[in-house]
């Protein structure tokens, strides 16, 4: 049977702590060109074989989602201007919005999608998710597609 390569989004809190500690000594090696392999695992706490066997398979998300388009979902209250506070963010961070669709609200609570083009100069977008979900009236934001 012939096994693909799948790839998903996963917030960091769902991730165990292995994975966690070789995104941390990538970061150490890239930001410390002298840093070993060996001295970096030492720092975080993991083994060389753990950081050699999940190196090339974890990644921190903006690091490669310039050029991309991000398509997101949301479920916000109906509430006059939010919206609009969500597309200011959008902005602050520097994507550009593609489309957005936006359903009729059920009990005060309206379905929302919005697709964004991150360009090389957007800010972190899991930063970006973290401050449309921290508004007052936004039940959840959740990355949906990464093309």
């Amino acid at each position: 049977m012939e096994q693909s390569t799948g790839y998903f989004v996963v917030k960091q809190k769902a991730l165990p702590e292995v994975l966690l500690k070789v995104v941390e000594a990538k970061k150490l090696i890239e930001s410390e060109r002298a840093v070993s392999v060996q001295e970096a695992t030492e720092r975080v706490g993991i083994s060389r074989s753990s950081f050699y066997k999940y190196k090339d398979d974890i990644f921190p998300f903006h690091d490669t989602a310039a050029g991309k388009t991000i398509t997101l979902t949301f479920q916000m209250d109906d509430e006059p201007g939010l919206l609009s506070d969500v597309l200011k963010i959008i902005a602050t961070f520097g994507a550009n919005i593609l489309t957005i669709h936006q359903s009729i609200p059920i009990n005060g609570v309206a379905s929302l999608t919005i697709s964004v083009q991150v360009l090389p100069t957007t800010a972190d977008v899991s930063l970006m998710v973290d401050e449309m979900e921290k508004q007052k009236g936004v039940h959840y934001v959740k990355i949906i597609a990464k093309e």
